[in-house]
């Protein structure tokens, strides 16, 4: 049974695709694939395509050149895939529009979470709408989060880091990485402070929940109920 999930994976290497498809079909998503960016291009133009994994190295039309193209025409979600790990290369795909990046080599694990992450963010994802961990529980679509059953005032900010944690438990994420994908995309004036700065406010208005966000000395933050 399909999710009516229609995903793009753009990649000159056949061994990856042949990797990535069969996974993402067991999980029930619909798949098709494209070598190059023309390729990728008409596959945009005459299907419904909820979801693009897009490889940056690509010979003719780049990565960035074909996420700066796609974002012309339409603001669907592009996760980039990326053999070099490099900060200015990662700002520089997601400030051409990307909504996330997967450094390879990558776990299919890691994969799927991210998929569902973004399709979540983007209300594509037939995932529940509500997480729910010990006395914390987060609607998605109504971007309301309670503890004990009282309601927090949350900025979006603050909303958007929780949100973001929660769907990559265990995970720790630096502050460099949090500010990337939350604060640079959108241009906002920030610095890696702010990132400690909406942490100690969030752990603040979580109270009883406030645990769950912990502080890796050295490394940066993760979310774990």
């Amino acid at each position: 049974m399909s999710k009516d999930m229609l995903i793009l994976v753009v990649d000159d290497e056949k061994q990856l695709i042949e990797l990535i498809k069969p996974v993402l079909e067991a999980e029930r998503y619909d798949v098709v694939t494209a070598s190059n960016g023309v390729e990728a291009l008409e596959i945009l133009r005459t299907q419904k395509i909820q979801l693009v994994l897009l490889d940056v190295m690509m010979p003719g039309m780049d990565g960035f050149q074909l996420c700066h193209e796609i974002r012309l025409q339409s603001d669907i979600p592009i996760i980039m895939l990326t053999a070099r790990g490099e900060e200015e290369e990662r700002v520089h795909g997601l400030r051409l529009g990307a909504d996330d990046y997967i450094v390879k080599p990558f776990g299919l694990e890691e994969l799927l979470a991210r998929i569902q992450a973004v399709l979540r963010r983007f209300g594509h994802s037939n995932q529940k709408n509500v997480l729910s961990f010990e006395n914390l529980m987060i609607h998605v679509d109504s971007r309301t989060v309670t503890v004990d059953g009282e309601r927090l005032s949350l900025s979006k900010k603050e909303f958007d880091l929780l949100l973001f944690l929660c769907e990559h438990p265990s995970h720790v994420f630096s502050r460099e990485h949090l500010h990337e994908i939350l604060w640079d995309k959108d241009g906002s004036p920030s610095t890696l402070r702010t990132v400690d700065t909406h942490v100690k406010t969030l752990r603040v208005k979580l109270k009883s929940a406030k645990h769950m966000i912990s502080t890796v000395w050295g490394v940066g933050y993760k979310f774990q109920s």
